[in-house]
């Protein structure tokens, strides 16, 4: 049986794989980083990581899984120790040891609240996808979600990402606890923004005093995160595993292309990311609306599209020659316009050559996931756009009429699946679906410019 990847047999590892140089057995945390998926562990732990070894310091991360004990459970026995797999030509293998504690949140409250109590924590991190936030239609806390209404109800025992963190910063305020930081690291429009409001309508509801502290003392920078991580797989594992000589349950693979946009503005201590290559911005909008409205926005359009033509892959749906020219007229003839201070042209040339890469396994069905979060950050906002410019939104429309059918069907899981396959079921058209709020924003039912976008399919 093949030994697995721990602190114990990291010296078997072969010397063409990338390790830790530095003493992270001792490394102390100054990171607590809520949701520790794959993309965490191969983007931001990894820039951390590297951030260490060029000028040191103790910001190991504490990774907490809010919902599932899977990833503490792959990584403790391994004491944090994972592999890192680049997908390129050629490509490449690395240990990453930043990871100093993996809590599961439904087994360890205490844990997890005290890591973000300690003094010697000076920032909290995010990555728990955009509807891990539960805000409504225009941006801000929903407070008629049933996991919001339990964590008004019962702060101490909080189930939501803003009800932990809002239990955690009321936590240090009253210990007396320093300035933080909080980094949402989602694909969210203004994600540093929206998430300071949540947590302080959610403070403002517990305590007017934790409002204030939170507005005083607690920064919450814009961020963009770029890099393609799919999910892991058990092929994924097979070459990992092959080029460890060990068996490792907490590997992830990444595309070689990564970045990090951080609004310059923090509370306190932060690592040296800019030596590790993450860009420190006075504004962070131009870098994530390129982001959201032609990476996000054009894998959504090919997972729909490509799952509609029987496509998995999205290196497959861009291979597809009728689905790459829709992508292309969809950028330039739909999206560019709506972007029109940004260098659209050129971003997208590069956008094409990822989703090319030929060893990135991206499944459609992950990217085409939680459809009715991800379009309204996408897709909704150039739609709405158009709409008022009076410029067409085709192709745009064809890409929302997919994602009804296929979440409709019960294709693609959504967390408003119910509802779409509802509205699926009693043969309604996009006009009638328009209605409810729960799925479109209010510009789609008050603004007869934008409601007609819909009713159109492209060419």
């Amino acid at each position: 049986m093949t030994d697995r990847l721990s602190a114990r047999t990291l010296g078997q590892v072969p010397p063409s794989v990338g390790r830790p140089d530095y003493d992270f057995a001792n490394l102390g945390v100054g990171i607590v980083h809520l949701g520790l998926g794959a993309f965490h562990r191969a983007h931001q732990a990894a820039f951390t990581e590297d951030a260490i070894r060029a000028a040191g310091g103790d910001w190991g991360i504490a990774g907490v899984s809010l919902r599932h004990a899977d990833a503490p459970a792959a990584l403790n026995p391994q004491d944090g120790l994972y592999a890192v797999e680049t997908l390129a030509e050629p490509g490449s293998l690395r240990i990453v040891g930043v990871l100093r504690q993996a809590l599961a949140a439904t087994s360890q409250a205490d844990a997890v609240l005290a890591a973000m109590t300690a003094a010697s924590t000076h920032i909290i991190s995010l990555t728990v996808t955009e509807k891990a936030y539960r805000l409504d239609a225009s941006g801000a806390l929903d407070l008629a979600d049933l996991e919001i209404v339990h964590d008004l109800k019962r702060p101490a025992k909080p189930i939501s990402a803003v009800g932990w963190l809002t239990e955690g910063l009321a936590r240090r305020r009253e210990a007396g606890g320093a300035p933080l930081s909080v980094l949402s690291c989602d694909n969210l429009i203004g994600n540093g923004r929206k998430l300071q409001d949540a947590v302080r309508t959610m403070a403002a509801h517990w305590d007017a005093g934790l409002a204030a502290w939170i507005a005083a003392e607690v920064a919450f920078p814009q961020t963009m995160v770029d890099c393609i991580v799919p999910a892991t797989s058990d092929a994924s594992r097979a070459r990992i595993e092959a080029g460890l000589g060990l068996t490792d349950q907490a590997c992830v693979s990444r595309e070689a292309f990564a970045q990090w946009v951080i609004e310059d503005r923090f509370a306190g201590p932060r690592p040296a990311w800019d030596r590790a290559g993450v860009e420190f911005v006075a504004d962070v909008a131009p870098y994530e609306r390129l982001k959201l409205h032609v990476l996000n926005a054009a894998h959504s359009a090919l997972a729909y599209l490509g799952l509609r033509l029987g496509h998995q892959l999205v290196r497959e749906a861009i291979a597809d020659p009728e689905l790459s020219r829709f992508m292309d007229a969809l950028v330039s003839e739909e999206i560019a316009p709506a972007l029109s201070e940004l260098p659209v042209a050129d971003y997208w040339r590069g956008c094409r050559a990822r989703f090319a890469n030929p060893r990135l396994d991206h499944r459609l069905t992950q990217i085409g996931e939680d459809g009715s979060s991800k379009l309204a950050q996408r897709i909704f906002p150039l739609l709405i756009a158009n709409a008022r410019a009076g410029r067409p939104s085709d192709r745009l429309a064809a890409v929302v009429q997919a994602w009804l059918e296929l979440a409709g069907q019960g294709r693609v899981k959504d967390p408003q699946g119910v509802r779409l396959q509802s509205w699926a079921g009693s043969g309604s058209r996009p006009g009638e679906v328009m209605g409810d709020p729960a799925l479109f924003p209010d510009a789609f039912r008050t603004e007869p410019a934008v409601h007609r976008t819909l009713m159109g399919r492209a060419d």
